[in-house]
């Protein structure tokens, strides 16, 4: 294939702003605040379920001490009705005896369902603690993983402003070379990342190798205007005074 030596340097700009571009599309895939952004997210689904399960069990406490405190009021309500009895001084000394009875038990009753209410009522306490704890933490989450996205959001801006022009940089080159130069191009661009590079010094600058002698020695021999290839890489290589031929 044979085509304009100026056009051919001309590629390098071309291979320049393709370099570019996949630059940009590989920092856009590989982006530290994705990971970042990834980790918080995983992180905030942990302390909400957390938190949703620090309510629930709070919710299922407050039934609990809710029926305790009922409990107690009505054994109160029972040893009050019995002390009103009993100071009224209409029983009979067997009945007496009985509501004296039923009076210390009432007692023990109350004082037993008291202390379960105090018990119940403290780890309440805690559940209420841990659920502010909790919820402190998915707030934060929720502020690192806003920082987060703000920070990737930013990155990307700049990243679709500098592909922008690139891009129009290359609609603008690609008209300059002929159909066949630049199928070549992007064939070998496509299989090999890059399609066209400068040799400079005898060494390929797409795959950075040295050219053999004899490599060297039959590219001296062609003509200007033939395109020639990397062996290595198939790279087209653009020569210019820095290949030192």
């Amino acid at each position: 294939m044979k085509a304009d030596p100026a056009v051919q340097r001309q590629l390098l700009d071309l291979a320049k702003v393709d370099a570019e571009l996949s630059r940009i599309a590989h920092r856009r895939r590989t982006l530290p605040e994705l990971t970042e952004i990834a980790e918080v997210e995983k992180t905030l689904r942990e302390r909400k379920d957390a938190l949703v399960a620090v309510q629930t069990s709070a919710s299922d406490m407050d039934r609990d001490v809710a029926r305790q405190e009922r409990e107690v009021e009505s054994v109160r309500a029972r040893e009050d009705k019995d002390r009103k009895l009993l100071a009224s001084g209409s029983v009979s000394p067997k009945q007496l005896t009985d509501l004296e009875h039923e009076l210390a038990t009432l007692e023990r009753r109350q004082s037993a369902l008291e202390d379960d209410l105090l018990e119940l009522m403290e780890r309440r306490e805690a559940l209420e603690l841990d659920a502010q704890r909790t919820g402190a933490e998915v707030d934060k989450a929720e502020q690192q993983l806003a920082e987060a996205a703000r920070r990737r959001d930013d990155v990307l801006a700049d990243l679709e402003a500098t592909e922008a022009r690139r891009t129009t940089e290359r609609t603008a080159l690609v008209p300059r070379f002929p159909e066949d130069l630049l199928n070549l191009y992007e064939r070998v661009r496509a299989q090999k990342g890059i399609g066209a590079s400068l040799l400079r010094a005898r060494k390929c600058g797409a795959c950075q190798l040295e050219l053999d002698r004899n490599t060297v020695a039959e590219i001296k021999t062609t003509a200007e205007d033939d395109v020639v290839r990397c062996d290595n890489c198939g790279a087209i290589l653009v020569r210019t005074l820095e290949s030192g031929l």
